[in-house]
C-alpha cells in the first residue's frame, strides 16, 4: 500500500509542474538526473514493469526511482517558493528606494520655492551665482531625480507584475495539486477496499 500511495504522490507533484515543462520537451533526454519533470516522469514510466491481474493493469516502479522523482518535485516547489521571496524582498527595496525619492524631491522642491524668493545672487557651495544659474543647477537635479523617480516605478510595476504571475501560478498549482491529492486518496481508499474484499473472500473460502 505505502508503493501505491508514493505513485500517487509522485502524479499529483508531477502535475503541479506541467506548466513549467519545455515546449521541445519531446526532444528532452529521459533521466531523473536532469529534464523537465514531465521527462522524469515519462522517464519513470520507460523504466517501470507493468502486470495484470483480474483484468486491471498495475505498473510496477522502483522505489528508489520514486523517491529521486519526489525529491526533484520538491526541490522544484522550493525554489518556487525561493524566487517569490526574492520578488517580494525586490519589490520592498525598490518600495524603500521610492519613498526615499519622493522624501529627497518633496525637500528639493521645497527648496526650490524658499530660493525663488531670494535676490538674484546667493550662494551655491560657497560660491555666488545667478539666480538664473542657481535655478538651472537645482531644476537639472530636479529632473534627474524625477528620471530615476520614473525608473524606480517602472521597476517596481515590472517586479510587481512578475509577483502576481508568480503568485497565480502557486495558486494554480496549490489548486491542482490539491484536486490530485484528493484523487489519489479516493483511489487508495478505493483500492483498500477492494483488498479488504478480497481478504473477506480468502478468508470465507477457507
Amino acid at each position: 500500500m505505502k508503493g501505491f500511495s508514493k505513485i500517487y504522490i509522485v502524479i499529483a507533484f508531477l502535475t503541479c509542474n506541467l506548466h513549467y515543462a519545455q515546449q521541445s520537451a519531446e526532444q528532452e533526454v529521459l533521466s531523473l538526473d536532469s529534464g523537465s519533470i514531465e521527462s522524469q516522469f515519462e522517464y519513470l514510466y520507460t523504466k517501470s514493469g507493468n502486470y495484470n491481474a483480474e483484468g486491471k493493469r498495475y505498473e510496477v516502479v522502483r522505489i528508489i526511482n520514486l523517491d529521486k522523482l519526489k525529491k526533484n518535485v520538491l526541490d522544484s516547489l522550493n525554489a518556487l517558493n525561493k524566487k517569490e521571496i526574492e520578488l517580494k524582498n525586490t519589490i520592498s527595496n525598490h518600495e524603500a528606494t521610492i519613498s526615499s525619492l519622493n522624501s529627497k524631491l518633496i525637500e528639493t522642491t521645497d527648496n526650490l520655492s524658499t530660493v525663488t524668493n531670494e535676490k538674484d545672487s546667493m550662494s551655491l557651495l560657497g560660491a555666488q551665482v545667478s539666480k538664473g544659474t542657481y535655478n538651472v543647477i537645482l531644476w537639472t537635479v530636479i529632473i534627474g531625480l524625477l528620471m530615476l523617480f520614473f525608473l524606480f516605478v517602472y521597476k517596481f510595476r515590472r517586479s510587481n507584475i512578475l509577483t502576481q504571475v508568480a503568485k497565480a501560478n502557486l495558486s494554480e498549482l496549490e489548486t491542482e495539486y490539491e484536486d490530485h491529492r484528493r484523487r489519489a486518496l479516493e483511489r487508495e481508499q478505493r483500492i483498500s477496499r477492494q483488498l479488504q474484499d478480497e481478504i473477506n473472500k480468502y478468508k470465507k473460502s477457507k
